[in-house]
């Protein structure tokens, strides 16, 4: 044994395979921990740190409302998380977090106030942009006005129309806001466009505040919308009425005086229809119903074209008295249309004149003289020879006649130069 282990090489042999599986050892232990690392969770022992920044994230404000007015409240703000992915994701997605301004404690005045937030885990670290707000508190005051109506494009109303005074429901409007503000109100207006307007308007308007130089005011109106309702004139015009008489009196009746109340009556419509109406005709009289004095109550039609009529009902006043006559001798009968080249000669009545009987009430007949009746023929381009014509006769209206006979006989002879 001595010998063997003495054996140089023997020595050297021995060697060799320790070394060989000292190397060995070490190769499969490394090749072990390759594997077991390959094999192990993909996500590292420690977490990832992730960012994520949220935008347009609402700010709320506490103070009293009830009493006070802020300005300057941010309306949002850009949210910034930076933590484990795992926390600021979901952070991120759901967005159930708050940033706010706790202002219950501060006095009236301005103040730098920064922003707070609340829900947001605590191994998140949360940047706000802007970190801060300077706001403002003051009184607030609540205030009534009357509300003007403001009316726009009135010079592009259509032609000939205009707009009556308009009628806002309600009309008086509580305005809310800082004692600054209240007390720079210099206008509360409700607009309404007329534009193209030919009819009355009746729509809902938003109420608008402004102060003296015409800006608009940012304060609470209550309410917010009312009715405004505008009355609008087409052109217009005073028209007389033409009372059209049907049919006859019963007999020994004769009319006094037949009025019509009011005696005329106010047109609308369109310019070009109005201008060239003269009067209101079609309102018919039926004299076969008059037995005494009495006031009838008629429609007033509405002319083609025409868009109302004011008043649309009118009363027609009819008097009347037991019928008289009165007679007047050798009234002469006149002519007219004779040619410059004729002279006309009375065949029959020879004389040229006639008796005349008239018929009517006796205040009428009273003061009536012949000179307010006159009889007359008409020559007009009738030639040389005679001829035989009918009596035409003009005079008071409430009157009639009676003639010995209708027609008259003349004669036409031409002149010599």
């Amino acid at each position: 044994m001595d010998r063997f282990i003495s054996n140089r090489w023997i020595m050297k042999i021995i060697a060799l395979l320790l070394a060989f599986m000292l190397y060995m050892s070490v190769n499969i232990d490394t090749t072990s921990t390759q594997q077991r690392n390959n094999t192990a969770s993909p996500f590292p022992s420690s977490p990832n740190v992730d960012v994520e920044t949220v935008t347009d994230v609402p700010v709320e404000a506490y103070y009293d409302r009830d009493n006070l007015v802020v300005s300057g409240l941010p309306q949002s703000v850009a949210v910034t998380l930076e933590g484990p992915t795992g926390t600021v994701k979901p952070t991120a997605l759901q967005k159930d977090f708050e940033v706010f301004l706790d202002l219950s404690d501060l006095e009236l005045g301005t103040h730098q106030v920064p922003l707070q937030w609340r829900n947001i885990s605590e191994k998140l670290d949360v940047t706000v942009e802007p970190g801060f707000a300077t706001v403002t508190i003051q009184e607030k005051v609540t205030q009534d006005f009357p509300v003007e109506v403001d009316f726009i494009n009135r010079a592009q109303i259509e032609e000939g129309y205009q707009p009556e005074q308009p009628i806002v429901k309600p009309n008086i409007v509580k305005v809310t806001g800082s004692r600054e503000l209240i007390d720079s109100i210099a206008l509360v207006k409700a607009r309404v466009d007329l534009k193209g307007v030919n009819e009355g308007i009746n729509q809902q308007s938003r109420v608008t505040v402004y102060d003296s130089e015409g800006n608009t005011l940012n304060v609470e109106v209550e309410p917010a919308v009312v009715d405004v309702s505008v009355p609008i004139t087409s052109p217009f015009k005073a028209v007389p009425l033409k009372i059209n008489r049907k049919g006859s009196l019963k007999e020994n009746l004769s009319i006094t005086k037949v009025e019509a109340v009011p005696g005329e009556v106010t047109v609308y419509g369109p310019k070009g229809v109005i201008d060239g109406l003269e009067y209101i005709d079609n309102i018919d009289l039926d004299l076969t119903k008059i037995t005494e004095s009495t006031t009838i109550e008629v429609d007033v039609p509405v002319p083609d074209g025409v868009k109302r009529v004011v008043p649309e009902k009118i009363n027609i006043k009819v008097e009347v008295e037991k019928e008289e006559q009165k007679t007047f001798t050798n009234v002469p009968i006149e002519y007219i249309g004779l040619p410059e080249n004729m002279e006309l000669e009375m065949v029959d009545p020879e004389n040229g004149m006639m008796d005349l009987t008239v018929r009517g009430a006796p205040s009428v007949l009273e003061g009536l003289e012949s000179t307010d009746m006159e009889m007359y023929i008409n020559v007009t381009d009738l030639g040389e020879g005679e001829h035989e014509l009918p009596l035409e006769i003009t005079g008071p209206q409430n009157v009639s006649w009676d003639l010995p006979k209708r027609n008259v006989k003349i004669r036409l002879v031409e002149t010599i130069e």
